[in-house]
């Protein structure tokens, strides 16, 4: 776990600089209280990192961890409403999505971003990404298994 905490660091340092870049090229100021992104951006990377210790538990090969991983990031991705809006997704696409971790931080940004949301008005998406953080972490522990 404490081999995370430099990509942690890093992930917060890119969450910055896109802050930066979407002042500078796009004009875009968020709304709501920068320290909202960070708090749930922390509780997302947490969910991810557990996530990707699950993965590794799973994995016989680095490169089956990263086709794993990528298939699994790619779903995200697609389900999140990123490039879709979920409403406009089929029923059994809206039902899968509510797994996807992504689409709450997703749902937080715009909200903070363009809405200008409070943590209170975003506190179903905190739980929501607290209980994958919990889940995936609780996961990777379950199925570690040590080898000599």
């Amino acid at each position: 776990m404490s081999k995370l905490i430099p990509y942690w660091a890093i992930g917060f340092v890119v969450l910055t600089i896109c802050f930066g870049v979407a002042f500078s090229v796009y004009g875009l100021i968020p709304a709501g209280n920068v320290l909202t992104i960070y708090l749930f951006a922390s509780v997302f990377v947490l969910a991810f990192s557990g996530f990707g210790l699950t993965i590794s538990n799973f994995a016989g090969t680095v490169q089956q961890a990263m086709f794993m991983m990528f298939f699994f990031v790619i779903t995200f991705i697609f389900l999140s409403g990123l490039y879709t809006p979920v409403a406009n997704m089929p029923p059994w696409a809206q039902t899968i999505s509510i797994f996807s971790p992504l689409k709450y931080f997703i749902n937080v940004m715009r909200s903070v971003y363009l809405k200008g949301s409070g943590f209170g008005e975003l506190i179903t998406q905190f739980y929501s990404l607290c209980g994958f953080a919990v889940f995936f972490n609780t996961l990777a522990v379950v199925t570690y298994r040590k080898s000599v």
